[in-house]
């Protein structure tokens, strides 16, 4: 493995944990209304535990209301229980064939707390970043012990590696800073 390969590697990688990020950040509930954030919800479906969204068709009301339309006759009251016994504070109303999802509004302590849990994801991330930094470096160090690669090259990737992970870190920052504006938007 040369170490151009290395830093490929790294750089995929520390993309996928850029991307990790981003799905946990869209699970954190904002001031509105988002369908992903019923991702986590999962459904009693012949005996095996389905995403909602494989049984149900989820939509936006309005402003502050999700719409989950079930597929089936049958899983409204699967789907409204699964919903309610879920770790995310909504309380679900049917309407028919619809379930309404109506989002509380959020108290400033609320907000508090999802920003405190957006920071800890964004730093969970950057410390995954970083351990793949530090994989790349020793694998480029161990190619240097083994004469495959000269002190140059370790330098040069060494930096290389360095300006990637800040890049990736920067990514993270202004997630975080996003998503802690959406949290805070009334």
């Amino acid at each position: 493995m040369s170490t151009t390969e290395i830093r490929n590697t790294a750089e995929h990688k520390m993309q996928q944990s850029v991307e990790a990020f981003k799905n946990n950040l869209t699970k954190v509930r904002t001031g509105r209304p988002n369908p992903q954030l019923l991702d986590t919800v999962h459904v009693d479906y012949y005996g095996s535990m389905v995403p909602l969204s494989q049984v149900a068709n989820l939509t936006l009301l309005d402003a502050r209301t999700i719409g989950v339309a079930p597929w089936e006759k049958g899983m409204g009251a699967k789907i409204e229980k699964a919903i309610r016994e879920s770790d995310l504070g909504l309380n679900p109303a049917s309407q028919g064939d619809l379930i309404r999802v109506p989002m509380p509004p959020m108290t400033e302590e609320r907000r508090k707390e999802l920003t405190k849990v957006v920071r800890g994801e964004g730093e969970a991330s950057k410390i995954a970043i970083r351990n793949l930094r530090r994989d790349a470096n020793e694998h480029v160090k161990r190619l240097v012990k083994d004469k495959l690669a000269s002190e140059d090259d370790e330098r040069r990737s060494s930096d290389e590696i360095q300006k990637l992970t800040d890049r990736m870190i920067a990514e993270v920052d202004r997630l975080v800073a996003g998503k802690e504006q959406d949290i805070m938007a009334v």
